[in-house]
């Protein structure tokens, strides 16, 4: 079968489509037969070496953290599943592949998909949803009568998050673009701003939680939002000494990720706040959870309209990393 590898960790990193043998599933496995997988700011992430410190990979190795396809065969334990079925994952980390025509996964990492999304469409929603689970349930630990302000929040991630946060009794607050805003309030957005015609930091005070999407540079703006004693939980601005420690790391990487987030642990301690970061894992329970706002929303994410097969893996990695894609850009098989 066909597959794109990393040969090496590179700045300038290329991808390789190589034949590699076919998987076959181990007693917990699923093999899937994929029909589309997602193409990611966090694979470019991986093939620049800049997450090697969170995971490490033996390289060569098969790409792509996200996909949607059919069950051909399952492993002797495996229960949830059988061949025939449409599911779709966020990839665990340490095993991810689905930038191949099969892969074998975990069952405990797969979900069914949505019935009414297509594979590209599907393939679309595992790792931004489960991001948005994660982030509010898991990390913000947020409750019900809590707010939560998302700035950049009109794309692909508050698509979901928005919808999530109304599920569990949240107010939600977005910054983003004019033509997000319609479709922001119609998920349940109870405040929007224009970011061509306001500064959300000037008009927004003593929100709960902040999901920051936007990196470092934005982290002063939402602080001054958050009342004291808040959390921004940022996806993009870097890890800190508490990411570190939440993951068990060792204590030279400890070491390293509080000398990394220093200045970002200090700038929210002056104020009495808190900060955090989060990586995404996979979680096929999460997932189902996930599915079921979907379904119920009749959520469809948007796709960049470029069709994009796996020979041209580089060229959507490109497109990726130029920061204008029409929607998530999609390899199908």
């Amino acid at each position: 079968m066909q597959a794109a590898q990393l040969l090496k960790y590179d700045r300038q990193f290329k991808l390789v489509v190589n034949d590699i043998p076919m998987p076959e599933p181990q007693c917990h496995e699923i093999l899937v037969q994929v029909k589309a997988a997602a193409v990611n700011p966090l694979d470019r992430l991986i093939g620049t070496g800049s997450v090697r410190l969170i995971q490490d990979y033996k390289r060569p190795v098969t790409m792509g953290n996200e996909l949607a396809g059919v069950v051909t065969a399952v492993g002797s334990a495996v229960t949830q599943f059988q061949a025939g079925d449409r599911v779709y994952t966020r990839l665990p980390l340490t095993k991810i592949g689905a930038f191949a025509e099969y892969v074998t996964i975990d069952q405990a990492a797969v979900a069914l998909m949505p019935a009414h999304l297509d594979f590209a469409q599907a393939a679309a929603v595992p790792l931004t949803g489960l991001t948005a689970y994660q982030a509010l349930h898991e990390e913000l630990k947020a409750k019900a009568g809590e707010s939560v302000l998302i700035p950049g929040g009109s794309g692909s991630f508050g698509q979901l998050a928005i919808p999530i946060a109304k599920q569990m009794g949240l107010t939600v607050l977005v910054s983003g673009n004019a033509r997000g805003e319609a479709s922001a309030k119609a998920l349940g957005a109870d405040q929007y701003f224009d970011y061509r015609k306001t500064n959300y930091w000037e008009q927004v005070q003593a929100v709960d939680n902040v999901i920051d999407t936007l990196g470092a540079a934005e982290l002063p703006h939402e602080l001054a939002t958050l009342k004291a004693g808040g959390t921004v939980l940022s996806l993009k601005a870097g890890p800190n000494r508490q990411f570190a420690q939440d993951h068990q790391f060792s204590a030279w990487k400890r070491g390293l990720f509080s000398l990394v987030g220093r200045k970002l642990d200090r700038q929210a301690q002056q104020q009495n706040k808190h900060y955090r970061f989060m990586f995404v894992r996979s979680d096929g329970e999460q997932l189902r959870s996930v599915t079921d706002i979907v379904t119920g929303k009749q959520l469809v994410p948007a796709i960049e309209p470029t069709v994009f097969k796996l020979k041209d893996i580089n060229a959507a990695l490109d497109l990726v990393g130029s920061g204008h894609p029409k929607g998530k850009v999609i390899i199908r098989f």
